[in-house]
């Protein structure tokens, strides 16, 4: 990204140099928690229960550290050398060490005395330390982990990072995989690369991952080619879309059509006049200023939220979950202007909507789509035997689904059906390793399942419909499986005879 600047072309995925700017979308991350948020001048922001301002990190390049002081005030960190290992008093082993609760002469009331004076946290563990009676008979590796486990107790130290496909699902894995649909970031990348999302395609995803799949294909697509989003309900939900900060470019190629209108434009019975008749009350997507509304947001992560009860009813990871995406220019005039330039704000974004509807419904009516990238809660079979008519053939398609019964049922229609080849159901095993040295292993803790991914690629029905003899061509394969055995069987008693 950094070398983009010498090379002419397209700009960056995010133009202007790399220092955070007010109003930019960030990731606060502690450890292996991160937050997104939007930057905004003297806003509390709570994390990891501590709050704090985010004033400081406005002019700063991403990847700093910062350390939380006295009135919630973030100031950087300093580097400093870390003694050598040569000047560490260190044990052999851990056997004489017992774990009575007697070892530390600190009491809980003597470190609140040190907090309460404005001791910072990295002074508390220096002083933890010494006051440690058995600290000196650990091995280096339990003294390297004590000293881990202090900092992470004591020490309030926030890296912000620039928001990525692979920081923002791993995000949302941890802290709410329901609204994800318990999609793991590996299950994520491999639908990028089995879908073939490059710049310059123009792809259809059906998604009810809160705009994450979204996101990842707008970042992949680096703001060229176009996108259309099929959605149910009143609108389609992007609060992870927004986590991005996409510039307003990324925004034109970006199109959204409602999932109940795909019949009747498969049927050719769709007209502008089906698109007026839809109720009004809904919250549309705000697209001319690349935010998202927040009644809009809100209104269908609820939705979310109780179909995929109990996952993500936590009210402490919900808190974690929180995006600053209002818009303070489509709030003016409710604060300033009057109830009749609500109405005609309203009307026009409604007008603008419906406009970009007609413009989806017509690339739609194309059926030269380059991919399908379909990740909701609804079963899959019905959504892509549908959607697969508006896909151009020798195009790739896939499908995810948290189980994979609902995907071998797809399997069997599609076959069923035909046109599509190289059909593959598939799981990807995933398994963090801890690397360090003369300690590196396998972690303890894994995860259990990622999701399932059905792909394949479309081809032209209708020679196989025209000529059966190309039809009955499709299972040669499987003849081939089982022919061939039987005959290996007859050539036996010919050379015994």
């Amino acid at each position: 990204m950094e070398s983009s600047e010498e090379q002419p072309g397209p700009q960056p995925q995010y133009p202007g140099n790399h220092c955070i700017r007010d109003g930019d979308f960030v990731v606060l991350k502690r450890e292996d928690v991160f937050k997104a948020v939007q930057v905004q001048r003297r806003k509390k922001v709570t994390f990891e229960k501590q709050w704090f301002y985010l004033d400081n990190v406005i002019g700063h390049s991403y990847g700093t550290t910062f350390e939380v002081t006295n009135g919630g005030s973030l100031q950087p960190k300093k580097k400093k050398e870390e003694p050598t290992s040569e000047t560490k008093e260190a044990g052999t082993d851990n056997r004489n060490i017992i774990d009575d609760g007697k070892s530390q002469k600190l009491t809980q009331d003597d470190i609140k005395a040190l907090k309460d004076k404005g001791i910072k946290g990295e002074e508390i563990v220096q002083q933890l330390i010494e006051n440690s009676t058995t600290f000196r008979d650990k091995t280096e590796f339990a003294q390297d982990k004590y000293i881990k486990k202090k900092k992470k107790k004591y020490e309030a130290m926030i890296t912000v990072v620039k928001p990525s496909t692979r920081i923002l699902s791993v995000m949302y894995y941890a802290r709410e995989p329901g609204k994800i649909n318990h999609m793991r970031y590996d299950t994520l990348a491999q639908m990028l690369t089995l879908g073939n999302i490059r710049a310059g395609n123009k792809m259809i995803v059906m998604e009810t991952c809160a705009g994450l799949v979204l996101g990842a294909m707008m970042e992949r697509m680096g703001g060229f080619g176009s996108i259309i989003q099929l959605y149910p309900g009143g609108g389609p939900v992007r609060a992870a879309t927004a986590c991005f900060g996409f510039p307003k470019s990324f925004l034109s190629g970006l199109y959204e059509f409602p999932l109940n209108k795909v019949d009747s434009l498969l049927n050719g019975t769709f007209s502008a006049e089906m698109l007026s008749s839809e109720p009004k009350d809904n919250a549309s997507v705000e697209e001319s200023n690349g935010t998202l509304e927040e009644k809009q947001t809100s209104e269908q992560e609820n939705e979310d939220s109780i179909a995929e009860a109990p996952e993500s009813n936590h009210p402490e990871e919900q808190e974690s979950m929180e995006i600053v995406s209002q818009d303070p220019d489509y709030k003016e005039p409710k604060e300033s202007g009057s109830k009749k330039d609500y109405i005609q704000e309203k009307q026009r974004r409604q007008e603008e909507q419906k406009k970009r509807h007609l413009e989806a419904a017509a690339l739609l009516s194309e059926r030269n789509a380059d991919g399908l990238i379909v990740a909701s809660r609804f079963h899959p079979t019905p959504l892509l035997l549908s959607l697969l008519d508006f896909v151009a053939p020798s195009r790739p398609f896939v499908v995810y689904c948290q189980y994979k019964e609902p995907l071998l049922e797809c399997y069997t229609k599609l076959r069923e059906r035909g046109g599509v080849i190289n059909l593959r159901l598939s799981e990807t095993w995933l398994r963090n390793y801890q690397v360090l040295p003369d300690r590196s292993h396998p972690k303890l803790l894994m995860s259990g399942g990622g999701g399932y991914l059905l792909s394949g690629f479309t081809v032209a029905m209708d020679n196989l419909k025209a000529d059966p003899s190309l039809k009955s061509s499709t299972s040669t394969l499987e003849s081939h499986k089982t022919e061939e055995p039987a005959a290996k069987k007859r050539k036996c008693p010919e050379s015994d005879s």
